[in-house]
């Protein structure tokens, strides 16, 4: 059973793949501190970035490769399903919460074992489990990776041990995880901090814990992971949200990591804040219809919409598109156009607009002029 995607996530990565320029909120390069090689903090919804050091500079990952990991395996995988863990699962290098082989535990709590212990046995028993074998399973990490737009990023393993053909920037990797926040899933996941599975059957149970210290000494943190070796250095991603604001942010080869997540958080805080541009959905206005057994047909719009924008002045505008009369018949429920938002010459936002009801096509032939006319009766 795949996991589901909430709007927001699908259109980040549509507005990606669809290779719309990236946004920038504020000065991007202001010296805020921040110990890292690379950084980057962005706006989820919408990509846009707040503040970013050379972050598209190719380097190692280490275990932060485990949010594509657990992204495809969520997409691949039923959480329920009961797996048995394989010879070659056991006794991988680094982080380990010691499997042992033929044990049986579910897709989800090797998820949990990946994301809050970083296990690496438990990245190598979900992606023989899913793909085969290691190989396969990272020809579908990159493979993820192309479709998401991700360019310069590349996977071989699932763990982040080091390999030559394994990197990410700091702008793809926070791409990646504002995507993956999308799955419900997912986030669910990294925002634990403490849960326990067994440990092979009924001998005992394993208490895994979080390694994201932020999730508790930062108000409003919701994940999403650490990662470390001697080649990289100290990566982190994490993710926050603060009334309606989602924030990702990267730092890779950093030595003070958790004090430059605080400021590049605070930063995006500091210049956001949501913005409610339709605050309901209802009848909205009235189309007219040519040849059919009523003059026009009411819409309405498909839902509320907000956006995250910069505080301080905004030029907002919103266009309708929509034709200047419809066919019949229309069908209930069909689309009849979008509300288009622009702040600036910049789009933000935009909304369906849903025929409430049926109008059928008129037998008898109605001439445009006749329609016309019936538009004063």
């Amino acid at each position: 059973m795949k996991g589901k995607r909430i709007a927001k996530g699908v259109a980040f990565v549509m507005a990606m793949l669809l290779m719309l320029p990236t946004r920038i909120y504020g000065e991007p390069n202001a010296d805020i501190g921040v110990s890292a090689a690379s950084a980057v903090v962005m706006e989820a919804d919408s990509g846009a970035v707040l503040y970013e050091k050379d972050a598209d500079t190719r380097r190692p990952m280490a275990s932060t490769t485990k949010i594509m990991t657990a992204l495809v395996v969520i997409e691949e995988m039923a959480m329920d399903q009961t797996v048995t863990v394989p010879k070659a699962a056991v006794g991988v290098e680094g982080s380990s919460i010691y499997l042992v082989e033929n044990e049986k535990l579910t897709v989800e709590e090797l998820l949990y074992a990946l994301m809050l212990e970083s296990a690496n046995d438990a990245a190598t028993a979900l992606a023989v489990l899913t793909a085969g074998s290691v190989e396969d399973f990272a020809v579908l990490m990159n493979r993820k990776a192309e479709a998401l737009g991700l360019t310069d990023t590349a996977f071989e393993n699932p763990h982040g041990l080091d390999g030559e053909g394994h990197y990410t920037t700091a702008r793809d990797l926070a791409a990646l995880t504002a995507y993956a926040l999308g799955n419900e899933t997912f986030r669910a996941i990294v925002s634990t901090y403490k849960r326990t599975i067994p440990l092979n059957g009924d001998q005992g149970t394993r208490v895994l814990i979080n390694h994201n210290r932020l999730l508790r000494s930062y108000k409003g943190c919701i994940g999403v992971k650490t990662g470390f070796t001697k080649r990289s250095g100290r990566c982190l991603v994490t993710a926050a949200e603060r009334n309606g604001v989602t924030l990702v942010a990267v730092t890779l080869k950093a030595p003070d990591d958790w004090n430059d997540h605080r400021r590049m958080l605070n930063l995006g805080f500091e210049r956001l804040e949501t913005v409610t541009l339709l605050p309901e959905s209802g009848v909205f206005g009235v189309a007219p219809v040519v040849g059919g057994t009523a003059d026009a047909v009411r819409y309405y719009a498909a839902g509320p919409v907000t956006v995250t924008l910069p505080k301080g002045e905004r030029k907002l505008r919103a266009v309708y598109e929509m034709s200047r009369f419809y066919y019949a018949p229309v069908a209930e429920g069909q689309v009849l156009g979008r509300i288009v938002w622009y702040d600036g010459t910049h789009r933000i936002a935009s909304q369906e607009l849903i025929a409430v009801h049926e109008v059928e096509r008129q037998l008898k032939k109605q001439s445009l002029w006749e329609w016309f006319l019936s538009l004063f009766r």
